[in-house]
């Protein structure tokens, strides 16, 4: 009997939350879906740019697979821009090979592909010099995304504690007797951001000293463009944390907001490959403030990119945190109009 009083009582508290409930069966359907569109995508064709060979190698190339491109001469800033996966340059009988190595999975089936289009015009397997515009042959798939987790852990969990501890402050009462005050709405914003703030400002310092000397994560840039980015980072991930939690009456209530703005992030840092995706998809991408923090992070760890090169995506980050600051000061008018 008292057994079957516990589940009633369960059991009306849950269909009285109707958020819960919605998230409840709405959620999986939702992440299940866009697994299934970014899963069923198909990788990108293999793009290769040549020079000083003949007709017959490029037919050769083509007939492998590859999008083939004949150039005069290599050209490097080309090859970044263009996003060419290899540049073959045939001299005099001798073969180099200079890899992009932006997706080492890709450099690798260049490779592959490679040589299963030369076998069937030499005779013999030739050797061909390889160079690398990132990294090196060592490179593994982990060296191009962990830059991508960094960023990653430091948004994750400076919203969740953000938005938690202001959810206390108001179910509390402490921010319904702050706004009896005559403090302004846009005071009570940048005391919670500033204050919050230098917590996260000492987690991310902490975070990506850890991951860059502890971890021996590849750090090809400047360690203090990557403070910087994650720094930009957890002020996003913070003025949303706050701003989500004016919409929730429960620490409950808020952790189920993960699966909504959290997990499909996560399918747009770059741990799956953004090419082949669907153009809706993509733009879906371009939305979400960790496609840019990642795009940052991979340029400066990996790629070796100065502050001109982060620049738009540094300053796009910086626009996310200031939409996200003026939306919680509108929304405190709810609480009080001043």
């Amino acid at each position: 009997m008292r057994i079957a009083s516990l589940v009633t009582r369960i059991t009306q508290q849950m269909r009285r939350d109707r958020r819960t409930l919605a998230l409840f069966f709405l959620a999986p359907l939702l992440i299940l879906t866009l697994m299934y569109f970014i899963f069923d995508t198909e990788a990108s064709d293999l793009k290769i740019a040549v020079t000083g060979s003949d007709e017959t190698m490029v037919k050769a190339l083509e007939q492998a697979g590859f999008q083939v491109t004949i150039a005069e001469k290599f050209s490097k800033k080309v090859m970044i821009e263009k996003n060419t996966d290899g540049w073959l340059h045939v001299e005099n009988g001798k073969m180099e090979l200079t890899l992009l190595n932006d997706q080492p999975s890709r450099a690798k089936a260049v490779q592959m592909q490679l040589m299963q289009g030369l076998q069937g015009h030499v005779k013999t397997t030739p050797l061909i010099e390889e160079q690398y515009v990132y990294g090196d042959a060592k490179t593994k798939g982990f060296d191009t995304f962990s830059p991508m987790l960094v960023s990653f852990f430091v948004f994750f969990f400076v919203f969740l504690i953000a938005g938690i501890a202001l959810l206390k402050e108001r179910t509390s009462g402490t921010l319904e007797r702050l706004l009896a005050t005559p403090i302004r709405r846009y005071e009570i914003v940048a005391g919670y951001v500033i204050g919050y703030g230098s917590f996260a400002l000492i987690q991310t310092i902490i975070v990506v000293l850890y991951a860059v000397n502890v971890l021996d994560i590849v750090l090809v840039g400047s360690i203090w463009l990557v403070l910087l980015t994650n720094i930009l980072v957890a002020l996003v991930a913070l003025s949303l944390g706050t701003l989500l939690s004016s919409f929730a009456t429960s620490e409950f209530q808020m952790v189920q907001f993960i699966p909504l703005v959290i997990v499909p992030q996560v399918f747009f840092t770059g741990i799956f490959p953004l090419d082949g995706m669907a153009d809706w998809l993509q733009k879906i991408g371009k939305i979400m403030p960790l496609y840019y923090a990642s795009d940052a992070m991979n340029g400066i760890m990996y790629k070796g990119f100065t502050f001109t090169d982060v620049s738009l995506d540094l300053l796009i980050l910086l626009a996310f945190s200031v939409i996200f600051i003026t939306i919680n000061i509108i929304s405190l008018k709810k609480y009080r109009s001043l």
